[in-house]
């Protein structure tokens, strides 16, 4: 059997990964996969921007949709999902486009998770209780004081500092003990990474773009679907761009053109922070302004 072509495809939102990893497929018949934490979501095909049925015809699209809202899907979730989607995929030998914005999925695929246990929803509440009893800074210093090594954690990293007092408390090991274990990568092989990061300005008018369309295209129906679930505001699809923003013109708390407004900042906000991680993370892969650059360098490969 010959080797298995894999391609990674990664950039901001708005970028055109999506498209472009579409169109190289296209080209030498492969499968795509996704690498979106907010795309692997069934209830917001809009506002998270999943393929439509017309590009789902064009090419086989995995790990779209494929998770119920009340699920928690982490990057090592993920990563042994996609892991074994490859290997299942390697017996076809098409080639694999793994395409997607959440940075963190790709590094857990090509080097492995720290093997950090997953904690009770009793415990993440009781980390939630305590946080709000003693507040933001008394927090911080407790989680210190137990694990000295979160001390790098900045005191408002609430989403962190609460996964080390969760860990304490489900296991009586610190976060560290874990994050000090070795890593299993959970693929082998020649991967060609690109990324496609396009000049600020205009990834920021795509952006607000981006987020008009959405809302023309039916986005507040979606959350208003979503919310009237009455899930646990701290679930992963909650935390979604335009769950919050919609939401809140959707319970009388603003007009929409500020709702737009938001999720246009918001959006910004985001892909600025998702070029910050490719700048400081993907310096190894290569980077390309244009989504059509990026396909053309990965057809010569």
């Amino acid at each position: 059997m010959s080797e298995q072509r894999l391609f990674f495809i990664a950039g901001p939102t708005a970028s055109g990964k999506s498209a472009a990893a579409l169109a190289f497929a296209e080209k030498i018949d492969a499968e795509i996969i996704n690498a979106d934490a907010s795309q692997i979501y069934r209830d917001l095909n809009i506002l998270t921007a999943r393929p439509s049925d017309e590009d789902l015809a064009r090419a086989p699209h995995h790990l779209y949709g494929v998770l119920d809202p009340e699920t928690r899907c982490s990057a090592g979730r993920w990563s042994v999902m996609a892991a074994d989607l490859i290997s299942d995929l390697h017996k076809s030998e098409r080639p694999i486009i793994v395409v997607g914005g959440t940075g963190l999925y790709f590094r857990a695929l090509e080097e492995g998770l720290s093997p950090i246990p997953e904690t009770p929803p009793e415990i993440r509440q009781r980390a939630q209780a305590r946080r709000d009893e003693v507040g933001s800074a008394a927090f911080y210093e407790e989680v210190v004081a137990r694990d000295p090594d979160m001390a790098h954690l900045p005191e408002g990293d609430r989403q962190r500092l609460m996964r080390a007092w969760e860990v304490l408390e489900a296991t009586g090991k610190p976060l560290s003990y874990f994050q000090s274990l070795p890593k299993t990568p959970l693929i082998s092989g020649p991967v060609e990474r690109v990324v496609i990061a396009p000049p600020r300005e205009t990834l920021y008018q795509r952006c607000d773009a981006r987020a008009v369309a959405m809302v023309e295209g039916g986005a507040l129906e979606e959350v208003e679907k979503l919310l009237a679930l009455n899930l646990d505001p701290d679930l992963p699809i909650m935390k979604s761009l335009g769950v919050r923003e919609l939401g809140a013109h959707l319970k009388g708390e603003c007009d929409l053109d500020e709702a737009v407004a938001m999720l246009q900042q918001n959006t910004r906000r985001f892909a600025k922070r998702q070029m910050t991680w490719v700048r400081g993370q993907m310096s190894d892969w290569k980077t390309h302004e244009r989504a059509e650059d990026a396909v053309n360098a990965l057809r010569s490969v």
